[in-house]
């Protein structure tokens, strides 16, 4: 018997204390529970005034888990409470919105109340519709005439798709080419459009219905045509409203100046918007302006990229449509405002930077940017100098770029 055990490596039972101690490798023991232990008994064993210092360290790392517990329950409650309130706000404020403001529309929008019920963000519910009577429809584009734009789009991404001959693209002319390019950039774009949500990559459930709105819009504006960009706005009208109702919202909000000058690069009204900009950004953070200043870091390193999108692809997109809901109240104005809170918000870390780190910083905002600390910021922004407020500012520089035009113009000095 002895022979057999001894050459299958097995050995006689051993007493059932040494059992268990062989068998501590296979029990998944915690640190805590290890300094409960006794030492193995080849070991001397542990003095009282040890055993008894692991055991208070014992509690004490029990009743220091216990506290963490307690104050994590205590977060999630609080969590679950604001969530909750917040929850009950919506709903409140939806059925104001329903039954109160949008049937009296024209003579409610511009009220104190109103106004102040609109900062607090709109509920998702009716959204989409105070977004389309906020920004109107100006260009009175009907949903039928939609239909007219996205049949010539689909009858030229079909005309595109059909092989032809170099010699049929260059009888087609530079503007074919142009449009065809516009086409290719739109399908590239709609790809990178919100990729975590999945849904306008191919297959997705929206992919066919941004590509529809934008093709339709190379057709109505071929003069703008398609610019980077243009994707997420199209992608942010069309998770809140219908499909010809986005085009139409999206059609009259790119006919805006601020919109229309920025994607038609028009060089010379957005160097005036960047002027107006600083002169506001001055104002509010001289500190952070001069160390701009310093590193000669201009407001477009940034704000392109921020006004181009109306900052949904720069903040997280519930807190971009927030931001929406004051744009359609206020206008560009709260655009450039927003920028400006984003800069406080964020002022401490920006002064230790330099200009590559402001500019990678400014250019990928942080994931954990929160609605309450950024309108807090964008509250305190004033947007008022010397007593002028923003259009005013901006009226003047328009007026001294039109006086010094005239002081250039050849007719002039003849």
């Amino acid at each position: 018997m002895g022979e057999y055990e001894a050459r299958t490596g097995r050995m006689c039972k051993p007493p059932l204390q040494s059992s268990r101690r062989k068998n501590i490798e296979f029990e998944p023991l915690s640190t805590t529970a290890l300094i409960l232990e006794d030492r193995p008994s080849n070991l001397p064993a542990k003095s009282i005034e040890e055993a008894l210092r692991h055991r208070q360290e014992y509690d004490e790392m029990v009743a220091e888990a216990k506290k963490r517990e307690i104050k994590e329950a205590h977060k999630r409650k609080k969590i679950m409470k604001e969530r909750f309130k917040q929850e009950e706000n919506i709903a409140s404020a939806m059925v104001i919105w329903i039954n109160e403001i949008l049937p009296n529309w024209e003579g409610m929008r511009s009220t104190r109340r109103v106004r102040e019920l609109w900062w607090q963000g709109l509920p998702p519910s009716v959204r989409g519709k105070v977004w389309s009577l906020a920004v109107g429809n100006e260009l009175n584009i009907t949903p039928e005439l939609y239909e007219i734009f996205l049949s010539r789009a689909k009858e030229r991404w079909k005309s595109f798709s059909e092989t032809s001959s170099e010699n049929d693209i260059e009888d087609a002319g530079a503007s074919a080419a142009d449009r065809e390019a516009s086409l290719e950039l739109i399908k590239l774009d709609i790809s990178r459009t919100f990729p975590s949500l999945y849904i306008f990559q191919k297959g997705g459930p929206y992919h066919d219905l941004l590509h529809s709105v934008l093709g339709a819009y190379t057709c109505y504006r071929p003069d703008v045509g398609y610019v980077q960009g243009m994707s997420f706005i199209a992608a942010v009208l069309i998770l809140n409203l219908e499909e010809a109702d986005a085009f139409i919202a999206f059609a009259n909000l790119l006919n805006k100046p601020c919109q229309l000058a920025f994607f038609r690069v028009d060089h010379s009204m957005m160097l005036k918007y960047f002027a107006a900009f600083e002169v506001f950004f001055e104002e509010n953070l001289p500190k952070l302006f001069l160390h701009f200043k310093s590193y000669n870091l201009t407001p477009d390193i940034y704000l392109i990229d921020w006004i181009f999108t109306l900052y949904s692809k720069s903040l997280p997109l519930d807190l971009a449509c927030r931001v929406w809901d004051v744009f359609c109240r206020d206008g560009e104005e709260f655009l450039f405002r927003t920028g400006l809170g984003i800069l406080r918000l964020y002022e401490d870390i920006l002064l230790q930077m330099d200009f590559i780190h402001i500019a990678q910083f400014l250019t990928k905002l942080p994931e954990d940017i929160t609605s309450e600390k950024l309108f807090s910021c964008i509250a305190a922004i004033q947007m008022q100098n010397s007593n002028k407020k923003w259009a005013q500012v901006f009226a003047s520089l328009m007026k001294d770029n039109k006086e010094g035009d005239k002081n250039h113009s050849p007719a002039l000095k003849s």
